[in-house]
């Protein structure tokens, strides 16, 4: 028997809603990754027990267990010795509900996916990029746990590595959601012969790869500490270019990925590296005429780098307030989203907005 078309995969708007609100969570995930991270909440849970884990300490009792285990780790003997269990709880707590809504998120992935493939709606030959969606969540849980554990051990924080490690996965995990959602908001988009040789997808696979690199620096600037280095700008430590930024090790190669003091200067500097790429494909993009919905993306993209700097700049004079911080992680993510959008529209020529998006927003009809 043929699929009514008002549910197959390709046509059914409610595909759609859910590969969004996928990455609405992926987006709230990292942001509250960043909270946690700057109310160095991340380590207040020294255990990870997928099950047994969405339920908190119950009674006193559980409390002071909880409690002692994480008296036994670095950060509290190294930094905050003098918490009481009232403080512990509210870092408790933050990283509780992180990994609480990570939870939820899975289930909203898997629950609804195994659904559409019970029904038919997604065929199993169809299944394999969904799967890998849903396998990514799990993974991502997994990353999270390696992460944390880093800092378990004999240090008072995560390594810098692991955690961009793990910001970058999410960030993957987010492009592939977004372009499987753009897919079918696009409907049987036509791909472009041999657009690997077409001078619009080099710059913006330059752009993409500019900005998964000043991000990757974000995320050690996160994971060193290193915001704090500097409260000047564009001076550092009364300097265009300070001193001994490959002083801290023998190896220059490991100044470069792991000396606070070199990782900060990299990630402001290179934040003009993206901007001026992003203004010289805009101007290219005028003068060769680009499609419309391709230039809207990078006018978009050139808006965001304009924003970022500005945002990044806030967060070095005010020393890294909670606010602007994640307002500066946020819209890394925003910039992230326009340049997937970029790509697939030079690997796809639309030139329209979707008739798919006003299916979105329409009153279902009975029997929808």
């Amino acid at each position: 028997m043929d699929m009514d078309p008002r549910f197959s995969e390709e046509n059914n708007p409610r595909i759609i809603r859910w590969l969004l609100v996928v990455c609405g969570l992926i987006i709230v995930m990292i942001v509250l990754g960043g909270y946690v991270r700057l109310t160095r909440a991340g380590l207040s849970i020294v255990e990870w027990n997928p099950i047994s884990g969405v339920i908190p300490p119950i009674g006193e009792e559980a409390w002071l267990a909880e409690f002692a285990k994480y008296q036994q780790t670095p950060e509290f003997l190294l930094i905050n010795k003098n918490m009481d269990l009232e403080g512990y709880k509210r870092i408790f707590y933050a990283e509780f509900i992180h990994r609480l809504i990570g939870r939820i998120a899975g289930l909203l992935v898997v629950v609804p996916l195994f659904y559409y493939i019970a029904r038919g709606i997604i065929p199993w030959r169809k299944s394999a990029l969904y799967l890998t969606i849903a396998a990514g969540f799990g993974f991502q849980g997994y990353l999270g746990w390696y992460m944390v554990s880093s800092g378990l051990v004999d240090r008072p924080s995560v390594s810098h590595y692991r955690l961009t490690m793990h910001l970058l996965t999410a960030l993957l995990l987010l492009g592939l959601t977004m372009w499987t959602a753009m897919k079918h908001m696009y409907r049987r988009p036509q791909k472009i012969a041999d657009y690997r040789q077409t001078s619009p997808y080099r710059y913006a696979v330059l752009l993409m790869s500019l900005l998964v690199i000043q991000i990757s620096y974000g995320g050690f600037v996160a994971g060193l500490d290193a915001g704090w280095v500097s409260n000047t700008f564009p001076l550092m430590h009364g300097r265009l270019i300070p001193g001994g930024l490959f002083a801290q090790f023998d190896n220059w190669l490991i100044n470069l990925v792991s000396s606070p003091l070199t990782v900060h200067f990299i990630h402001r500097w290179f934040a003009f590296v993206v901007l001026f790429a992003a203004a010289a494909i805009y101007v290219i993009g005028k003068r060769r005429v680009y499609h419309q919905m391709l230039f809207k993306g990078i006018l978009l993209f050139l808006a965001l780098v304009a924003v970022q700097i500005t945002l990044g700049m806030s967060v070095v004079w005010f020393s890294v307030p909670i606010v602007l911080a994640l307002s500066h992680q946020a819209t890394a993510i925003l910039m992230f989203m326009t340049a997937t959008f970029i790509i697939y529209h030079v690997v796809h020529r639309v030139e329209t907005v979707p008739a798919a998006l006003k299916k979105l927003t329409a009153v279902p009809q009975a029997g929808d």
